[in-house]
């Protein structure tokens, strides 16, 4: 029987808002396995690597050339026969690299049902029917717009920025500050459904704007943000200060001039995130990733509802019925990552600090183990667990190995472990070596206690 322990070659996607040439961590990590397909252009932008088995983009065995859902719908016991039945014989998350340059379109993924609805009215535009929650974790240095922002936050932007209260409408806003006022924040469920219907009419007001009346406010905006600076729409925003606003207003007009996703701006948070931080996404969530390179997973889907900062297909009326409406600070967005208990680390790694961290969102079709290994010699063991895995390598050198069979593991390395299978990591130069490690175990690990409510180093 085959060892489970397969090197996968991975696709690259070239969209408009990548990284150029080798400066996109997707298009290095992608150009570190042979093809004949690839090979990295200097003036060309590269934004995915995928690794799974998605139909539009399928993982390759690299000694054989067959796709891996091939290989996994051939052999269930790759999946493990439980995964393989409950999805269908495919891969359960979509594991990719993204590399941002410019801003990613104001966008959200629909739930299982609306994807379903929209894949069958509109197969073109939503390619498949699952739904798409889905985790970034940041390998640089991160910037986005996720989540809408404190209710007290948006009705201080209506205040004091003329040209967004102008867009979004007088009665409008003025119903909002009404609606909300006293109880921006809420543990009564009742007013909390009050405050969600209240954003959403604002916001759908916003967003159902004429282009002419975006087009004729937007050089106001940039105007204002320009002369205040600093002290940008009166400064009482402590998540987002008015020199961080004002400067990333004039940023994203340079990508999408008179944009509305500039007014859109107001009502998300902005977060920032450091190699490490990670967010999770549910379904109809809204977020526009603005710069970075992230380490992404995500249900395997590639359903996008957008309207705004794109040039591609928008549906406005989709993104505006769709949302949650959920509001929260942004230490709320943030995920809370903890140890990995069931791996087990060789004196060198104990020694050098080496960490094992877990990323666990709430739902069962993935979760991501960041393994930093931070002295030659330092090896980890992951226990077998029943489902499988997508290894990649972020930085660093060294071996992989799965039974007898042993390979060697370098920066951009991909490989596909199977269920039921112990994996050893080990690192063989001097400077620290990183790996993520998605996986997927019904009822497994992943969710035995293993989510924490404070963020941890994951030192083990």
């Amino acid at each position: 029987m085959q060892v489970p322990l397969l090197r996968l070659q991975c696709g690259c996607n070239s969209y408009e808002w990548g990284k150029v040439g080798k400066s996109s961590a997707a298009a290095r990590f992608a150009s570190a396995t042979p093809s004949d397909s690839f090979s990295i252009q200097n003036d060309k932008p590269y934004a995915e690597l995928w690794m799974g088995t998605h139909p539009s983009n399928p993982s390759k065995d690299l000694s054989t050339g067959r796709t891996l859902l091939d290989m996994v719908q051939d052999n269930q016991s790759l999946m493990s026969t439980t995964i393989a039945e409950k999805y269908n014989q495919k891969l359960p998350f979509l594991f990719k690299v993204l590399s941002i340059n410019k801003a990613l379109s104001i966008q959200a993924h629909p739930n299982k049902k609306l994807a379903e609805q929209v894949h069958a009215r509109d197969p073109k535009n939503y390619p498949d029917d699952n739904h798409k929650p889905e985790m970034t974790i940041a390998i640089t240095p991160f910037d986005g717009l996720c989540g809408f922002r404190p209710l007290g936050e948006i009705a201080h932007f209506l205040q004091h920025v003329p040209s967004l209260r102008q867009l979004v409408g007088e009665q409008a806003a003025k119903n909002f500050e009404d609606a909300v006022k006293g109880q921006e924040t809420t543990d009564d469920e009742s007013k909390s459904k009050a405050n969600k219907k209240a954003l959403q009419a604002a916001f759908t007001a916003l967003m159902e704007s004429k282009p002419e009346q975006v087009e004729k406010l937007a050089p106001k905006l940039i105007s204002q943000a320009e002369s205040e600076g600093p002290s940008f729409a009166g400064s009482g925003v402590p998540s987002t200060p008015g020199n961080i606003l004002s400067t990333l207003l004039l940023r994203l007009n340079t990508q999408f001039p008179s944009d509305i996703g500039l007014f859109v701006s107001f009502f998300l948070n902005y977060i920032q995130l450091d190699i490490g931080e990670a967010l999770f996404l549910k379904a109809d969530d809204i977020h526009a990733y603005l710069s970075g390179d992230i380490i992404e997973c995500m249900a395997s889907s590639d359903n996008v509802v957008r309207a705004g900062f794109t040039p591609k297909f928008k549906d406005v009326g989709t993104l505006t019925s769709m949302l949650t409406y959920s509001y929260a600070p942004i230490a709320e967005q943030k995920m809370a990552p903890g140890d990995y208990h069931y791996c087990k680390l060789n004196s060198a790694a104990y020694s050098s600090n080496s960490t094992a961290t877990l990323y666990d969102p709430p739902i069962e079709e993935f979760s991501v183990v960041r393994t930093a290994l931070k002295s030659a010699g330092a090896k980890i063991t992951f226990e077998a667990i029943d489902g499988p895995s997508i290894v990649i390598c972020t930085q660093g050198e060294g071996r992989i190995s799965v039974g007898p069979k042993t390979e060697e593991m370098k920066e951009g390395y991909v490989y596909f472990v199977g269920a039921t299978a112990e994996l050893v990591v080990e690192s063989s130069a001097s400077g620290e070596m990183v790996t993520f490690k998605a996986f997927c175990e019904l009822g497994g690990k992943e969710g035995s206690g293993e989510k924490t409510n404070g963020a941890s180093n994951g030192k083990m």
